[in-house]
């Protein structure tokens, strides 16, 4: 099942290390089969007040999406993320296609 790695980040420092992070983690999600669904981008507000980016990464499965985090190319380009923008950052699985709102009720 798919599963997404998603950002929430906020004071977002910009200069050369977010650079080289930005020009770094294409390389590091090929191998894993990741690519980016969202990646920032201009909002269309409709509730509540979401404050910085929203970034999603989708992977084939979680074992891949683990993988990826754990990888020594990307723990290598972690720290210039980490040390110029405040957020969180998790592993969700996706649903089946005919996923329905009153499954979660199960």
């Amino acid at each position: 099942m798919t599963c997404y790695a998603i950002g929430h980040l906020r004071e977002i420092e910009m200069g050369p290390d977010i650079v080289a992070y930005l020009e770094g983690i294409d390389a590091t999600l090929a191998p894993f089969d990741g690519r980016f669904i969202i990646h920032g981008g201009e909002k269309h507000q409709l509730e509540g007040a979401f404050q910085g980016d929203l970034i999603a990464i989708a992977f084939p499965d979680r074992v891949r999406a683990e993988a990826w985090y754990a990888s020594p190319a990307y723990r290598t380009i972690l720290p210039l993320r980490l040390n110029k923008a405040v957020g969180e950052v998790f592993l969700i699985e996706g649903v089946e296609a005919d996923h329905k709102a009153t499954d979660v009720l199960s």
